[in-house]
């Protein structure tokens, strides 16, 4: 049992909690809810003992056994499977012991050791580490290739992998699914059901934490409140508090209307589409959760543009790809206004190539592609962050676009994505990953688009952004493309689906229920042995010597990118030193006595002077990172 006994928690000046209290019991399941910056991650840092309570009681079973996620980036050159083993600490003494007693020549010891090697498992953990990789969508040979290969979200996975092999009681993640596609999402779910531990779990994936938790904690008012339930129940019982409030409730009342205009306007495919009624029943249920989200500060919408033809873009016999790979073959589509798909399929399927050939951004490799006059494309993807003008504020970003636009009309639109006040004009290089994202979507719904084109919009955005940006896209009248691992937002948002495997682009008669029944028959179907690689085929001396070149030149271009993180990653690692040294101190309850006012001035301008730099180095990271990423992507589809 983990107890929270009147709990004060505090980073530097800021309160996170304030006589909290909190029962956990073995085995729940439990998710962590709330605004970002409320204290989510401090809490697990409390619990992982890097974090002190400034006042009250933190009680946890004495031996608990505690995995957790890792943030950080490893660079290590061990390889993939060796990374993921060391998460099993246990294995490892025994495997070190073993190696001892058999130099000794310790017969007795060597049999000890066998036996709790059978005991532990240890002779199936290979086993378990490649069903993890297979798991989180790695392919065959990635288990030998060393850690420091991977971008910076394939060795978050690994970070990922390695807290799953960890043998715990007690199980922290951290936002798992941010680096995960739709495919490594379900099997996560499916792997956290059964973990026989207690896990908690924080997340902005609802249907995610719907399917997964027992309990809900609400992180809001410096207090703990827990909820008995999944997401849904949490937000159903929170509903009910926040409706008894008079503004609350016309709020309300108003986010209804759309729901119900939503679902009269696709009641007469609900007969002809299987996914429209699933999606008319998710509608119904979100009518009774709407008021939970009352208090949003987001309550931005997609107009479509005044202007709109039919059909607004086609492919004719289209094949996609790049000059050394097609991808796609044959791909015939037309999209008309009001068309709303979903894009389904493994990583690497080709769904980017898919949408950046519909942008115009990837030239077809041949076929045909054909505008309408008043074709007006909203596109949303994660090198879209990347083009922003970090040096800008969102209004400068706006004042660009639309520069006879006054001052207030541009303010009162930003204010709709929660930039308010003088929000609105600070730089974008402070901004965290989820405001840039907001950055980005406010510039597309400015321009008015009738065709949106959305690959992984959700990335870094929270809870309420994502309910905001669900209800935007509900009310769009033009049509929309979406790529997606939330699946909420997925069922709320599209009505027909288009299935991206094996070169071609092909209707999924069926809802989501139906893809994952998909995804577990290809994954049966798909031994290890029987995945055909390039290396596993011969190939001639010229093939080969391609090869090499092609390698060689991939490695070329990567090498600045990948220095350049490691680099960042170095500095990050001295701030977060530096800075964990200044908190130490601001710990130390002496430092606030009168006769220490000057050095405790001195340590918090220290600490603001560090977190600033550690934000600094944070976004730099991330900008590398994303590029990194989409360079190997890039790349890896060329293979």
């Amino acid at each position: 049992m983990i107890q929270i006994q009147n709990l004060s928690l505090h980073r530097g000046a800021l309160p996170l909690l304030e006589q909290a209290n909190l029962t956990l019991h073995a085995g729940w399941k439990v998710g962590i809810v709330g605004n970002n910056g409320v204290g989510k991650s401090s809490l697990f840092k409390m619990l992982l003992d890097q974090l002190h309570p400034d006042a009250g009681e933190l009680s946890m079973p004495a031996g608990l056994s505690i995995a957790h996620m890792a943030q950080e980036v490893s660079s290590t050159n061990r390889t993939a499977l060796e990374y993921i083993l060391d998460g099993d600490l246990r294995l490892r003494q025994v495997q070190a012991e073993l190696a001892h007693a058999e130099d000794q020549h310790l017969a007795g010891k060597i049999g000890e050791l066998h036996a709790e090697l059978e005991a532990i498992d240890g002779y199936r953990a290979e086993s378990r580490a490649h069903q993890l990789l297979d798991g989180l969508g790695f392919m065959p040979g990635d288990a030998e290739r060393p850690v420091s290969s991977f971008s910076g979200g394939w060795r978050i996975r690994l970070n990922l992998a390695q807290a799953l092999m960890c043998r715990s009681d007690l199980l922290l993640l951290d936002e798992p699914t941010n680096h995960l596609d739709l495919d490594a999402t379900i099997w996560l779910e499916q792997w956290l059901r059964v973990y026989p531990g207690t896990l908690l779990l924080i997340s902005h994936d609802r249907d995610f934490i719907d399917s997964v938790v027992s309990h809900v904690v609400h992180m809001h008012n410096r207090a703990l409140d827990l909820y008995k339930g999944n997401y849904s129940a949490f937000e159903r019982m929170r509903a009910e508090k926040l409706s008894q409030q008079q503004a609350a409730f016309e709020k309300q009342q108003a986010r209804i209307e759309q729901i119900e205009s939503f679902v009269r306007r696709f009641k007469a495919k609900a007969s002809k589409a299987k996914q429209a009624q699933s999606r008319i029943k998710e509608l119904e249920r979100m009518e009774q959760l709407s008021p939970a989200h009352v208090d949003s500060p987001f309550s931005f919408s997609f107009d479509c543009s005044d202007k709109i033809s039919s059909p607004l873009l086609t492919l004719y016999d289209a094949d996609l790809g790049y000059p050394e790979r097609t991808i796609l073959r044959d791909i015939a589509l037309t999209l008309t206004p009001g068309e709303r798909i979903g894009l389904l399929g493994h990583n690497g399927a080709g769904k980017s190539t898919l949408i950046k050939s519909l942008v115009g951004d990837l030239a077809l490799l041949q076929g045909e592609r054909h505008e309408s006059e008043h074709l007006a494309i909203g596109y949303f993807a994660q090198h879209q962050l990347e083009a922003l003008d970090l040096d800008a504020s969102p209004l400068l970003h706006l004042q660009r676009i639309s520069p006879k636009s006054t001052d207030q009309e541009l303010r009162n639109f930003l204010g709709s994505f929660g930039f308010i006040g003088d929000q609105a004009l600070d730089p974008v290089r402070s901004f965290s990953g989820g405001e840039k994202a907001r950055v980005a979507l406010a510039l597309i719904a400015w321009r008015k688009p009738n065709l949106l084109l959305l690959d992984e919009p959700t990335n870094h955005l929270d809870l309420e952004v994502r309910h905001a940006l669900t209800l935007a896209l509900q009310s769009f009248d033009g049509a929309l493309i979406l790529v997606s691992h939330d699946r909420h937002l997925i069922r709320n948002t599209v009505d027909q689906f288009l299935l991206v495997a094996d070169g071609k682009v092909e209707e999924f008669k069926g809802d989501l229920d139906d893809y994952h029944q998909w995804l577990a028959q290809q994954r049966k179907g798909q031994e290890p042995a029987a995945v055909e690689s390039r290396d596993n085929r011969s190939l001639s001396a010229a093939e080969r010597k391609e090869l090499k070149r092609k390698e060689a030149d991939n490695r070329a271009r990567l090498r600045p990118l990948r220095k350049a993180v490691e680099k960042l990653e170095k500095d990050l690692e001295a701030v977060n030193a530096s800075l964990a040294a200044v908190e130490s101190q601001l710990a130390d309850p002496a430092i606030y006595d009168d006769s220490q006012k000057a050095q405790l001035k001195q340590l918090l301008a220290d600490q603001s002077q560090l977190v600033q730099r550690q934000q600094t180095i944070e976004e730099s990271w991330m900008e590398q990172q994303e590029a990194l990423e989409a360079l190997e992507s890039e790349l890896n589809e060329t293979e």
